[in-house]
């Protein structure tokens, strides 16, 4: 369950680390260069995650609170049950299958995002 209280923090992932470190750079060269991550569930909030290379990326059930993804492609991405709690997203692109009201309302409310 996520609130402000009870974050979920995957400490051994190394490339959640990178993420955690403000290191999108080297994350985005990493994982091209074949490393797995799995991000599914954790907590992003607040970090910079500009210029991520989002393709592909399982961020299903993440907390994006306040998370700074202006201009990032998220069409690639799994953001199922992830939450945008007052993210910065000019620029960003969604997946077709979010409905606008469904990211209005995670933007607004922190509601999670669901697929149509």
């Amino acid at each position: 369950m996520f609130d402000d209280d009870t974050p979920v923090i995957r400490n051994d992932d190394p490339m959640y680390k990178l993420l955690r470190a403000g290191k999108v750079r080297e994350f985005n060269e990493r994982r091209a260069a074949g490393e797995a991550c799995d991000l599914s569930g954790c907590d992003l909030r607040g970090l910079d995650l500009r210029g991520l290379d989002a393709d592909g990326l399982d961020l299903s059930n993440s907390y994006l609170r306040q998370a700074d993804l202006r201009g990032v492609d998220l069409t690639g991405a799994r953001l199922e049950g992830a939450s945008i709690h007052a993210a910065k997203i000019s620029g960003v692109y969604f997946p077709k299958a979010l409905a606008p009201e469904e990211i209005r309302l995670s933007l607004e409310h922190g509601t999670r995002l669901r697929y149509r």
